[in-house]
């Protein structure tokens, strides 16, 4: 049986890790294995923080429509509560932004609510 020499392919693998880590500080960007912890755990934190990522965009969308309904005269919990009954489909992030946007219209908006 011929002598296998993992020469290509294991370069390519290599190189990926190594590619992924550019950016690093000293030797997270230069040797393989600590490349590779770096990378997994760079992998790990990108997965958990695109989900916080969405938690935090609610969260900055409740703020500003709590602080425009307040300027209408109602809180946040009353105004969602008064548009779900009315039948007013508008998620959070629409609202957020027409009350970035065009504060006239959500006070239509916070009338046709009401």
């Amino acid at each position: 049986m011929p002598r296998a020499k993992r020469g290509f392919k294991a370069r390519r693998r290599r190189n990926k890790i190594l590619k992924a880590a550019r950016g690093n500080y000293g030797a997270r960007s230069r040797l393989f294995r600590t490349a590779v912890e770096q990378v997994h755990n760079s992998w790990e934190d990108a997965y958990r923080h695109r989900k916080e990522k969405r938690r935090n965009f609610r969260r900055l969308w409740i703020a500003r429509i709590n602080a425009a309904a307040r300027a209408n005269g109602l809180s946040y919990s009353k105004l969602m509560g008064a548009l779900k009954k009315a039948g007013i489909g508008l998620d959070r992030k629409v609202l957020a932004d027409v009350a970035m946007k065009d504060p006239t219209g959500f006070t239509a908006i916070v009338a046709a609510a009401k």
